[in-house]
């Protein structure tokens, strides 16, 4: 009989690395490996890792080293790094981290069994040295699709005999496979009723203060048949929301011949039965189109929810990091959106003291936010990322400048958030319920509030509430951001009348 040999992932930063996880966990556990959710409780803890910025890296490292602390105190035999900082830093961060038993870069996934094997029998790989991943995909987006490049979140199970596979009619010609449709190669690590799919991989776009595109490589979207088939996969597994995540949604399709397939995609996709809501997230401000936005504000079940990366409004500062837009273009595609969708939920993030960044640039960016009436914002103090362009400018701002204009545009978000949440009182919603606790009460989101990044809805009565259950609700007050509210109906109930 084989050995049981047991792993846990451990997953840090964005939803996409939600998603690779995942199929980390398909792969192993069609290997034969045991998943556990602890990593105390697993012969080999997977961290994977973000690589974004310092304060993401530095909790990646805290991360590998308290699951290194469980080999002297657990059954924990090895630590594993994987993910974004494991592919952006290979060798060098295996020689600065040697608690770290095993770094493995992207192109590791497909054979992640074997190299936990080998460092779990006390062997030894040699971690990867970084590159360029750009580099390593075709220039033209046309010419990038079938080429041999490990891209996390993509990976499919094997195809089965030839058969029709049940695909939209308006999509382009040789989009389809040739075989009948395909399981994801993926383990969900957890029974929320709200899932993540990849849409793409990777970005083009050249954002000055981003390195993000040297270690995820260039754009490449998934096929939609793909898509469609993890997204009917999860609607069996219990899914009722799926949230469409990449490095830019609105790039979708391009180097399938048509940046307008996800228009043509999103109804397919919020047709699948027992599915009742369908999210896109990262989306940019720049590539939005009209009919993406009427797609997104007109579709049945799919929400009108827009993560806008507007990151700046002061014109000169959003060239300096080769973006585009200033205050006005950005409001006046606000008007557009609520024009169409007076409900619709709008987050964003931004940087604060970019290189250059001067006191009328920060009172434009003020101005922007207080007109904008965005239901979420992140704000981030600038800091230097190695690789960028940004990192070689002049004219940097004093630490001390920067950290007292986080402060105050963090305090005028709240505030302003605090105020677009009690502007929705009285509102019906549709709302997914997440979790519910007798004592606390009950959770969910509405339409304009993804998971993790933004507000949620606050049930005080859990009477004829589960997980996974969608229902109308009226919003009767507010938390800051979160909105408390009142069971109105059962939408099951309301659409079987």
């Amino acid at each position: 009989m084989p050995e049981r040999r047991t792993v846990a992932l451990v997953t840090l930063g964005c939803a996409r690395n939600e998603v690779d996880s995942e199929e980390l966990a398909g792969r192993l556990a069609a290997d034969g490996w045991e998943l556990v959710e602890e990593a105390a409780d697993a012969d080999v803890a997977v961290v994977n890792t973000c690589g974004f910025v310092e304060a993401a890296k530095k909790d990646s490292v805290d991360a590998l080293l308290e699951a290194n602390d469980l080999k002297d105190h657990g059954k924990t035999q090895a630590v594993v790094a994987v993910g974004c900082m494991a592919e952006r830093y290979g060798r060098e961060l295996a020689d600065a981290l040697p608690e770290a038993d095993g770094v493995l870069g992207f192109d590791d996934y497909a054979d992640i069994s074997d190299r936990l094997q080998t460092i779990l029998s006390g062997g030894i790989h040699a971690s990867h040295a970084p590159r360029d991943r750009r580099k390593l995909l075709p220039i033209s987006p046309s010419a990038r699709q079938g080429v041999d490049v490990s891209l996390p979140g993509h990976a499919q199970a094997p195809a089965p005999a030839p058969a029709p596979q049940d695909v939209p009619a308006d999509l382009p010609e040789g989009l389809a496979p040739a075989s009948g449709p395909r399981a994801p190669l993926r383990r969900r690590l957890h029974s929320s009723p709200v899932a993540s799919v990849k849409l793409a991989s990777g970005c083009d776009r050249r954002c000055s203060f981003c390195a993000i595109p040297s270690f995820r490589g260039s754009f490449v979207s998934r096929r939609p048949s793909d898509v469609l088939g993890e997204t009917r996969w999860l609607a069996e597994q219990g899914v009722k929301e799926i949230m469409l995540v990449s490095e830019n949604n609105t790039s979708y399709g391009k180097d399938l011949g048509d940046i307008r397939l996800l228009e043509a995609l999103l109804p397919e996709l919020a047709a699948v039965d027992g599915i009742e809501r369908v999210r896109v997230s990262y989306l940019q401000p720049a590539e939005m189109r009209p009919g993406l936005i009427d797609v997104l504000t007109s579709t049945e079940k799919v929400a009108p929810y827009f993560d806008l990366s507007f990151q700046h409004s002061a014109p000169g500062v959003l060239r300096a990091m080769r973006r585009f837009g200033d205050t006005e273009r950005f409001l006046e595609l606000l008007e557009t959106i609520r024009g169409k969708a007076p409900e619709a939920g709008v987050r964003s993030n931004f940087i604060v003291g970019f290189p250059g960044e001067d006191e009328a640039d920060f009172a434009e960016l003020e101005r922007f936010l207080t007109e904008a009436r965005l239901d979420a914002i992140g704000v981030f103090g600038y800091s230097d990322e190695e690789g960028t362009e940004a990192a070689g400018y002049e004219r940097k701002l004093d630490q001390d400048v920067v950290d007292v204009r986080l402060a105050r545009l963090s305090r005028l978000a709240e505030e302003l958030t605090a105020q677009r949440a009690e502007e929705r009182l009285g509102e019906s919603l549709r709302v997914l319920v997440e979790s519910v606790d007798g004592e606390d009460g009950s959770v969910g989101r509405a339409a304009h509030q993804a998971p993790e990044t933004d507000g949620q809805v606050l049930f005080p009565s859990t009477t004829g509430l589960a997980p996974g259950r969608m229902v109308e609700a009226k919003v009767v007050g507010t938390e800051g951001v979160d909105l408390v509210a009142d069971v109105v109906s059962d939408c099951r109930e309301e659409a079987g009348r």
